[in-house]
């Protein structure tokens, strides 16, 4: 049980039980590109009938490459509050609902999670990273992202029923650290949004966006790294690309003046943010690929009996013995004198 925080929150009365409510995201958001991902997003939370309901996308892509950040997008153009839940391993399906707190007076108050909060507000709740979330917890949302809107808490002993205006989306990464999410889940997370990483203008755009003081040159090659990471399919991303961005010009505040400042700041936080392989991509992307495999030489099914130089390996057929037929090129005497060796060895057993 937690212990209550020292701010007030809204209050709210559901089946006799006051409920705190959660604070709404306050955020300042630009999505820059990709604005048919965008135009999905808002095409999911549209209701074209009175019978009709919205629909909750999964939005799937590399950590960093701004699932969030669209996500943000779409709620601001519906000028909707935002509220974000972060997933975890460990998040409990009363963390997802109501959480009960113990108040200085000794009493118990029940708070409403952002997503409930959204549900009650008729908001916007973004469920962060869902795929790092256990199937219990994505067990008690299954009334939720259904045809019956609505969640119940065990905790508070209350059924929280979703405002007509609640919208919903899930972000998950591409990644090993991660859950399998249970078919009957997937089956109510529809439509899959896949984010691509952006083009070189996109990404220029963006790294302007989050640095407007960034020297344009230092823009231009950070942007010009990323690109060539996309192209090799390193998971480097644009998030990346701010943070090499922020330690080099902090680095370059500390000897301002310097004429090679911007270039050695730079392949430094490349080497810190990055690792020291990112200062050569091709070579990275090599090293990825023969590790993965890339280079080694499949083994069939002949390899586990028959040692590469035996006639009989499947190699052999490569040998000016072949025919036209993939056969080997046996004559008569050949196979009159093997019949007769499999005749003697049966003979002996």
């Amino acid at each position: 049980m937690h212990q209550q925080a020292g701010f007030e929150r809204e209050q709210v009365e559901i089946q006799g039980v006051k409920l705190h409510l959660s604070q709404a995201h306050d955020f300042e958001s630009e999505w820059i590109g990709q604005q048919d991902v965008l135009h999905q997003v808002l095409a999911c939370w549209l209701v074209v009938d009175p019978r009709d309901l919205p629909l909750t996308p999964r939005l799937v892509g590399s950590p960093g490459i701004g699932k969030t950040a669209l996500a943000m997008a779409a709620a601001r153009q519906r000028k909707q509050e935002l509220y974000i839940y972060q997933c975890t391993a460990d998040t409990r399906p009363e963390d997802l609902l109501v959480t009960p707190v113990l108040s200085e007076q000794g009493t118990i108050a029940y708070h409403a999670s952002p997503l409930v909060t959204a549900m009650i507000r008729g908001g916007v709740c973004l469920l962060d990273e869902g795929n790092r979330m256990n199937e219990k917890s994505w067990a008690s949302l299954a009334p939720l992202l259904d045809y019956r809107r609505y969640v119940e808490s065990i905790v508070a002993g209350i059924t929280v029923k979703a405002h007509p205006d609640f919208r919903c989306a899930v972000t998950m990464n591409q990644d090993e650290s991660t859950f399998e999410i249970p078919d009957y889940i997937l089956s109510r997370l529809q439509p899959t949004l896949h984010l691509a990483f952006p083009s070189r203008e996109d990404e220029m755009a963006i790294l302007k966006y989050h640095l407007p003081f960034c020297p344009e040159e230092m823009l231009a090659m950070t942007a010009e790294f990323l690109q060539h990471a996309h192209q090799l399919k390193l998971d480097f991303s644009t998030r990346d690309g701010i943070n090499v961005l922020r330690y080099a010009l902090k680095r370059i505040q500390q000897v301002p003046g310097h004429p090679l400042a911007q270039d050695a700041a730079w392949r430094e936080a490349v080497e810190k943010c990055l690792g020291e392989e990112a200062l050569d991509l091709n070579q990275l992307a090599q090293r990825r690929k023969d590790s993965l495999g890339g280079q080694a030489v499949p083994l069939g099914f002949g390899d586990f009996f028959f040692e590469p130089g035996n006639p009989l390996h499947p190699d052999a057929m490569d040998m000016e013995g072949e025919n036209d037929l993939g056969m080997l090129d046996f004559d008569s005497d050949e196979i009159d004198e093997f019949e007769e060796d499999e005749e003697d060895d049966e003979e002996d057993v």
